[in-house]
């Protein structure tokens, strides 16, 4: 397996992974989204709410803003020394405490722990009226996006079979499938179509190139094809702010190690290999 980044910052990530099947593909897509703990707003004790929602919808949007999480500092609350109760090994918190007329932001929900604070502080969480006021505090555990989206690191995450283009000795060069490509893949070139440098794994696999050529009268096969790699396949994941992309990548590509490595151990159980 290999894997090679063609863009890596703190909020995207792209690259493409080769030397595996597409349920390999689809396991890592399923980590990243499912099984990459994060913090998120799980308790919610209200002390005033005069505003136009209620208090459950109050709770679901403060449930849904995303936090920085640093999982080595805030451990799940299950496997935590305080039995499940709340300390600051598993729990943060947070307080909200503001009056209208105003537009309540993700950035007036003040955490005690700075590192734990919103990822984005532009959230709008609701609009309040004059003499309208919300007095409340929220604990934020870790989770995970199997549990709730909540808990979902990323924003978007997918991938795709690597494009592969190929343009044969029948093609004029008549340029259809040029005007036809919706990513602006191809184009003009000796006598003939030819893939831009640098834009292959922009191709969306949509074939309107195939059907373009067909339409100018080729011949019964179009003279460029498109078809995919069965073992390599274009990421995309993009963070929601509360841990870096690359740490997303790394956390699942661990959490798919570790199982399989109980699986290994259940079958070695099971046939009774490993033991003395």
């Amino acid at each position: 397996m290999e894997i090679a980044f063609s863009r890596l910052d703190e909020r995207v990530a792209r690259f493409t992974i080769s030397g595996v099947s597409t349920s390999f593909a689809n396991v890592l897509r399923r980590a990243m989204v499912s099984e990459v703990p994060t913090l998120a707003i799980e308790d919610v004790r209200i002390y005033d709410n005069t505003s136009v929602i209620f208090d459950e919808m109050l709770a679901h949007r403060l449930g849904l803003v995303p936090l920085r999480t640093d999982l080595a500092r805030y451990a799940v609350r299950s496997e935590c020394s305080c039995g499940g109760a709340g300390c600051p090994v598993c729990t943060a918190t947070y307080t909200l405490s503001v009056e209208g007329p105003k537009t309540v932001y993700s950035s007036d929900l003040i955490s005690q722990d700075p590192d734990a604070a919103p990822a984005e502080g532009g959230i709008p969480i609701i609009d309040l009226g004059p003499e309208q006021k919300i007095v409340l505090e929220a604990h934020a555990i870790v989770g995970t996006g199997k549990e709730h989206a909540k808990w979902q690191a990323t924003t978007a995450c997918g991938y795709k079979n690597y494009p592969v283009i190929a343009v044969d000795e029948r093609c004029d060069g008549c340029g259809m499938c040029i005007d036809e490509c919706p990513r602006d893949v191809l184009e003009a070139g000796q006598g003939k179509v030819r893939v831009v440098s640098g834009r292959q794994e922009l191709c969306s696999l949509c074939r309107l190139c195939e059907r373009a050529c067909l339409a100018g009268g080729i011949g019964t096969e179009p003279a460029i094809r498109i078809g995919t790699e069965p073992e390599r396949f274009i990421f995309v994941v993009e963070s929601d702010g509360s841990m870096p992309a690359r740490e997303i990548v790394e956390r699942a590509l661990q959490y798919i190690q570790r199982s399989s490595d109980d699986l290994i151990d259940v079958i070695n159980d099971m046939t009774g290999e490993g033991t003395e």
